[in-house]
Formats: C-alpha cells, structure tokens, sequence
C-alpha cells in the first residue's frame, strides 16, 4: 500500500439520515467509475434509529408509531449489523473508499474500523477492545462505545461506524443495540476522567487514526457541506 494515496474528509456537520444515506449512494456510485477520490463523510445525525438488512424488527423496544412522540425516526437500510441509534454527540464517519486499491478484504476492514475507535479511546485514557464471539464494534467492559455497520458493493465501502462521544444514552433503552441482550452502552463522556474537546476535534481524531492505519499519506478536509449536497442533490 502506497502512503501518498489521497483522502478526501467533508466534514458536514448534523445531516439528515435520509440526506446522508442519498448522498452516500450517489458517491459510491462515483467512486466505482473513478471520478472521486477515497472519501470520508464526518457527520453527526439527529435521533435515528436504523435497521440493517436482516430487518429484526422485533430489537425496536417500542411501537414504531410511538417514535415521534421521543423525538426518534426509524430507517432501513442494506447496511450488515442489526439495529442500532444515532444522535447528536456521537461522531459518525462514513467511508467512501476502494478496498480493492488498499488491498483489503471485508473483515481485515471492518477490524481496522475497530482499531480506529480503541485507538481513539486510548487518547483519552480509556481501555477498549474489540467484541468477541460475534460481538462486532468495539467494548469497554461489557459496555459497547462504537458500532460498525458497513456495505460493500464491487469492493467499494459505504455505511461505516459510529462512535459515542457524548449522546443521550436513554434512547438505546428502547431498542436492544445491535441485537445483542444483557449488555449496555457507554459513551467517552463516562469513561474519561479527562475533559474533552469540542466533537469536531474527536471526530477529526477518529478520523487521523483510521488514515494511518489505512496507509493514507495525505487527507484533504473540507467543510462546505452545502457544497456538496448541492453537487450531489439529495432531494432528487
């Protein structure tokens, strides 16, 4: 793998799932044909819940019609992993990127996106490691701290991770997060006795990480997300 590949990271701010999932299409769709560069997505959503393509309705702990009422809207998507929420204070990170060029297969990917997150933890002085027998994402204690969530089509990625700053932890009380039961969900915020930075600068760290480990020499940020939203109109 060469280190004077190229990153491209837009950094959007808080984007609409709806919005995130159009756009994500539209890129892997350029990236396949080479117009794009390796792209990252760094957002956050408004309260989301998501179901991957194995649809277990049955982990929503409540009536879907009852979603509104917490503020929470439900999405499907052809992502792998089970359900899992969304909100502010958690740092989202999409990648865009060809597995093919770098070399690696799905599951060599989805544990680097692993890496990543308890790579970042470790920053803040906080011990986490990857899930075991099938636990996917990445665990402090028995308390999961990120998810992943990924699609990969004709080797490129979309979808990705999230990893929970500091987001309203009461609404995983209403689904069983990522499908798993008897386990609970933590956030940096409780783990760290450190203060912590403003989220754009967590998010930026996450993303740091997850390039040096991916061999990346070089990341370009941008951060007019009203550019590219209109470049790629997700309204359509």
């Amino acid at each position: 793998m060469s280190l004077r590949r190229k990153l491209q990271v837009w950094k959007m701010g808080i984007v609409n799932y709806l919005d995130a999932l159009k756009l994500q299409e539209k890129l892997c769709s350029d990236r396949k044909t080479n117009k794009i560069p390796d792209t990252i997505l760094s957002l956050q959503h408004p309260p989301t819940y998501t179901l991957g393509k194995r649809r277990t309705y049955h982990n929503l702990l409540v009536p879907e019609a009852e979603l509104k009422n917490i503020g929470a809207e439900l999405h499907y998507t052809e992502r792998g992993g089970d359900i899992t929420f969304h909100g502010p204070r958690q740092a989202v990170i999409y990648p865009i990127i060809s597995l093919r060029d770098i070399g690696l297969g799905a599951r060599k990917y989805v544990e680097t996106l692993e890496l990543a997150m308890i790579e970042l933890a470790s920053l803040y002085g906080v011990n986490a490691r990857p899930g075991i027998k099938g636990e996917t994402g990445v665990w402090v204690g028995d308390k999961k701290i990120g998810a992943i969530g990924v699609k990969i089509s004709l080797g490129i990625t979309c979808h990705g991770l999230a990893f929970n700053i500091d987001p309203d932890l009461n609404y995983f009380k209403h689904i069983v997060p990522c499908g798993i039961v008897d386990k609970g969900v933590t956030s940096l915020r409780r783990e760290t006795r450190l203060d912590l930075p403003a989220d754009e600068v967590i998010q930026e760290q996450l993303i740091q990480c997850l390039a040096r480990l991916l061999q990346y020499g070089t990341i370009q940020w941008r951060q007019d997300d009203s550019f590219v939203l209109e470049t790629y109109d997700t309204r359509c």
